[in-house]
């Protein structure tokens, strides 16, 4: 394909999706999804074509800050993960404004030796892209278990993304917080969602965040830059 026309069309898929057809009637799942699965299609239709063109920043945050409510649902238990996150998509957001694509945010701290330094650009992706991977194995708990708590499920996730990287304070206070997890059936209620719609769509979620994960990680990758952080 000529290299004009792939700019061309990678382009206008991210200007449609930026224009948001979406409407906020919509349940908060059914919103992530459809957010992520257009990322997801994006970047996969693009390495099939060959082509480079760069997610833009501003659309990938204005998936990202849909998935903040999921946060809100869990309650205390998550309350410094939902802080957390929503700090660095506003901070991304603020980015987006100066920077066209996420390539160039981590181009600019690799220049001024910032990548790993508090509050730069680049450390703010890279707990964004925590958050997504904590949703994701959240979701892939609660599918692989029917258990009424969800103490184990969240704990398990938790686990498995954050706490190597969170402080002992931070991980006791979210130990002690999983005790205040909704149920399954309250955290069902707050997201409109019965049980076999919920799940149809955690596991769209999943499909379609591994691609957006995967590629902010080779943004690093591919600058020798560890992920160990």
């Amino acid at each position: 394909m000529d290299k004009v026309e792939c700019r061309f069309k990678d382009a206008r898929a991210m200007a449609d999706f930026s224009t948001g057809r979406k409407t906020t009637t919509m349940a908060p799942l059914s919103l992530i999804v459809g957010s992520f699965e257009e990322l997801a299609q994006f970047l996969n239709s693009r390495n099939v074509r060959g082509c480079k063109t760069d997610l833009r920043l501003d659309v990938f945050c204005k998936a990202c800050s849909l998935v903040s409510v999921l946060f809100n649902c869990l309650g205390l238990a998550f309350k410094f993960a939902r802080m957390e996150y929503v700090t660095k998509v506003q901070n991304l957001v603020e980015a987006s404004k100066a920077y066209d694509s996420l390539h160039d945010i981590l181009d600019m701290d690799i220049a001024n030796d910032t990548v790993k330094a508090p509050g730069s650009h680049s450390r703010n992706l890279r707990r964004v892209r925590q958050g997504l991977d904590l949703v994701r194995a959240l979701f892939e708990q609660f599918l692989s278990t029917n258990d009424y708590s969800l103490k184990e499920a969240a704990s398990t996730a938790y686990a498995q993304v954050c706490a190597p990287y969170h402080s002992w304070t931070v991980r006791a206070a979210v130990s002690a917080g999983m005790y205040t997890l909704p149920t399954r059936e309250q955290l069902l209620l707050r997201l409109n969602e019965t049980d076999q719609s919920a799940g149809k769509k955690m596991r769209r979620y999943i499909n379609a965040s591994v691609p957006v994960i995967e590629y902010i990680d080779e943004l690093f990758i591919s600058r020798n830059i560890k992920l160990n952080w």
